[in-house]
């Protein structure tokens, strides 16, 4: 099964080739362009250039569907149903917390993962691994960095963007932590297939329907002003 998949909850964005478990190919762009600039031209070049196929190919299509940027979102996701739709293949979604935390599948303490919120507030999740298989994972939930800290519930691996803008509180706060380094912080298309997998019929599975999950309402929605 071949999948396209790709993350845009974020300034970077990710995006991949999937092919049964093996990755054909991997980018990671961080630029100052915005993703509706550049999000189609780097599917192209990849599809076409990198995995030598093209999107007729492609059996699936996978997107990180929040929480994030709520524009970075909204492209990414319009893109991939587009494809989709087109092309005629599923799409499903994935947590972009997910995207995060399945590059910990091998820590035998627990990983929270807190990306910035702003507000000072996290996008927050718990994970719990074993030899590479998820025991638990928390709710998702948007919170202060200290009640992220409380999540964790003692040790664990801290990742994420938030792990880094509230550095000094989780050092100060958390049970002996370890903060993952910054390149381990951002939401990876591989992460989130690891993810996937944990159900066989994914691409069928009701729960994960491409559907954007921003946890926390907008800035326009939270100041908006009833005329009546």
């Amino acid at each position: 099964m071949k999948l396209l998949c790709l993350s845009t909850a974020e300034p970077g964005c990710s995006l991949a080739v999937i092919d049964g478990k093996s990755i054909v190919c991997e980018e990671f762009w961080e630029a100052r362009l915005t993703h509706s600039k550049r999000l189609v031209t780097m599917i192209e070049h990849m599809v076409e250039k990198r995995a030598f196929m093209t999107l007729s190919d492609i059996d699936g299509f996978v997107a990180a569907r929040g929480p994030g940027s709520f524009t970075g979102l909204r492209i990414g996701i319009s893109v991939v149903k587009g494809m989709a739709y087109a092309m005629g293949k599923p799409d499903v979604g994935v947590s972009s917390l997910d995207g995060i935390g399945f590059r910990f599948v091998h820590s035998s303490i627990p990983v929270c993962v807190m990306m910035d919120a702003r507000r000072n507030e996290v996008y927050c999740a718990v994970y719990q691994f074993d030899h590479g298989s998820l025991v638990s994972k928390s709710q998702e939930r948007v919170v202060s960095p200290e009640e992220a800290v409380d999540m964790a519930n003692g040790p664990a691996v801290f990742a994420g963007s938030g792990s880094k803008a509230y550095r000094d509180i989780i050092a100060q706060t958390a049970d002996h932590p370890v903060i993952a380094h910054e390149f381990l912080d951002s939401v990876t298309a591989t992460a989130l297939v690891r993810a996937l997998y944990l159900k066989e019929d994914f691409l069928n599975d009701p729960e994960n329907s491409l559907v954007p999950s921003y946890i926390r309402k907008s800035d326009a929605q939270l100041q908006f002003v009833d005329p009546t």
